[in-house]
């Protein structure tokens, strides 16, 4: 019988989710699935959630919620992780601190000033899980939806003898997107995207084995609808020539060319019609409209006479978690440490490539070396990653601030010195959060 365990159970809508998933394969279904947040009434709420849907199913499932990090990892096959380091109290700070200098901010979770700063807080909390699966479940993998995706994994992979990988929906999600924009079913869609997590290319992308991009160009171009739902990708798309894997909002803040100036952001970043438009705090925004709210809807779901849809969804964690346990061999885009994978980037560094789950964990596949306008653009923002991984597993915040003043986002608006004294003040701001750092003087 199979252990799982969730890390950040808490977070209800992904345990919902894929519990939901993870008990439709009959190796899973009679699994112990162990959850664990440090927030108790959460944890009560998603433990609720999870025995309705093994109660619904009838699956012969045991459940188990503890507030112990070490007693849900003991003996797990598998974790699955999606915590959050710090509430919104704290992470306020990311978005509105770089506002007032004048980096403006859509999401703020994954690259950019705002990813360097919720890694640092994140990083330490998720080497120290690898710690304890080392002493108490050495051969679990260990699947995470955390972000800022690319410098966890990468810390983690760094540190840590434990099979790691991240999983992301962007890359599914947006060949889905693009194959819908063409009229063609995904069955005929066959595609290979790699790159980094939030910047993967699709270097190729098929229809019944021909080339694709032609007509999604001309899907771009000849369709207004289309044309407006994704204006930051579709842009870099028309000038950079490949498809990248996620939303405009999130890679409207990646680089130089669509938030540096209030006419761009007005034309670029607040009138798409797609997921996560990119206007100024999009998902903190959320939070707060949501702040009195979660209690009421949680509530709503679990009391809710209608019966649950237990069909298997799209997420990749419970088909990776089936193969390893000796189900099917899955294939999946996930983030993976770069032994080859892709020649032109940069040795060790995380990368998100297709990969095979079986047996034996994961499997990468290599992709070659990337277009060179992709590889650009990809290694700017690798470099960024590296130094902010070192500067949270080292505790030095002049590297932190070296790091931020290679964002592109932030030289694209900011002086050296305006830099450092942004990020002294959210150094600051973040002191409880980072154990590593013996001082905070840039």
């Amino acid at each position: 019988m199979a252990k799982i365990a969730f890390i950040g159970a808490g977070s209800f809508g992904f345990t919902r989710t894929l519990t939901k998933d993870i008990l439709t394969f009959p190796l899973l279904k009679d699994a112990t699935l162990a959850l664990m947040d440090i927030n108790p009434q959460r944890l009560a709420y998603s433990k609720k959630a999870v025995e309705r849907i093994v109660r619904e199913g009838k699956y012969p499932a045991r459940v188990v919620a503890t507030t112990n990090r070490r007693e849900a990892l003991k003996g797990a096959d598998a974790v699955i992780c999606t915590i959050l380091s710090g509430d919104v109290n704290v992470w306020q700070y990311d978005i509105t601190i770089p506002k007032r200098f004048g980096v403006d901010t859509n999401v703020g979770d994954t690259r950019s000033v705002s990813g360097v700063f919720r890694a640092l807080r994140t990083i330490p909390v998720m080497v120290d899980i690898c710690r304890d699966m080392e002493a108490v479940c050495p051969d679990a993998i260990l699947l995470n939806y955390t972000n800022p995706m690319a410098m966890l994994c990468r810390a983690m992979q760094k540190t840590s003898r434990i099979q790691v990988t991240g999983l992301c929906h962007s890359v599914q999600g947006t060949a889905q997107m693009l194959a819908k924009w063409i009229g063609a079913p995904m069955s005929e869609i066959t595609y290979v995207c790699g790159g980094i997590n939030h910047q993967a290319w699709y270097l190729k992308f098929e229809w019944k084995k021909r080339d694709a991009y032609p007509l999604i160009r001309r899907a771009i171009m000849d369709n207004p609808k289309i044309r407006n739902e994704e204006q930051v990708r579709n842009e870099m798309f028309l000038h950079l020539d490949r498809y990248v894997s996620e939303s405009s909002g999130h890679n409207s803040e990646y680089n130089w060319w669509f938030r540096k100036r209030p006419d761009l952001i007005k034309k670029y970043c607040i009138k798409g019609t797609g997921w996560n438009p990119g206007e100024y705090a999009y998902i903190l925004n959320g939070y707060r409209r949501m702040k009195h709210s979660w209690r009421k809807h949680i509530q709503n779901w679990l009391n809710d006479p209608q019966p649950l849809n237990l069909k298997r969804g799209h997420e990749y964690a419970a088909s990776i978690i089936n193969a390893r346990l000796g189900g099917e061999i899955f294939e999946f885009n996930g983030n993976v440490p770069n032994t080859g994978l892709i020649s032109n980037l940069p040795p060790d560094v995380c990368v998100e490539v297709p990969v095979f789950a079986n047996q034996r964990g994961f499997n990468p596949v290599p992709v070659g070396a990337l277009p060179p306008q992709c590889a650009a653009l990809n290694n700017i923002s690798v470099a960024v990653e590296e130094m902010a991984v070192e500067a949270a597993l080292t505790g030095n915040p002049r590297l932190v601030f070296q790091a931020i003043a290679y964002d592109p986002l932030s030289a694209a608006v900011l002086s050296l010195a305006e830099i450092k004294r942004m990020v002294q003040e959210m150094l600051n701001k973040n002191k409880a959060y980072l154990p590593k750092f013996k001082h905070l003087k840039v």
